[in-house]
């Protein structure tokens, strides 16, 4: 049966998607889909859906959190908070699965940050 192989991107809304853009390219390295197409690394990829009432992603009305897979978690929370991004972290976040972390863009858009157990730094 022809399956999905993978996410081939991903789509939003913005007040100021200029401004969005320049925002994830400078702080995550993501590169400017008007630039260029941003190439990942390949690795796992989570696909799940949660619970209407889930607040596991912060504001009841938002429908969507992204996840990145991160290289070094303890350098890009550095790197962030150096320049001026709240991130949070929570002891209950980290398992066998990984590392994470959470900030939001500067539109409010919740944003996870995990570092996977086995990935090399």
């Amino acid at each position: 049966m022809p399956k999905v192989i993978g996410i081939g991107g991903l789509f939003f809304r913005a007040v100021d998607p200029g401004g969005l853009a320049q925002w994830y390219e400078k702080h995550l390295g993501i590169a400017d889909l008007h630039k260029s197409v941003w190439q990942q690394q390949a690795g796992p990829t989570i696909f799940g859906p949660f619970s209407a009432s889930t607040d596991y992603f912060g504001r009841s009305e938002q429908q969507w959190m992204i996840n990145f897979r991160v290289d070094d978690l303890d350098g890009l929370i550095a790197a962030l908070t150096a320049s001026g991004i709240a991130v949070e972290t929570r002891a209950e976040w980290d398992s066998e699965a990984g590392r994470f972390a959470r900030i939001h863009d500067p539109e409010g858009n919740p944003i996870e940050l995990w570092q996977a157990p086995d990935t090399p730094v």
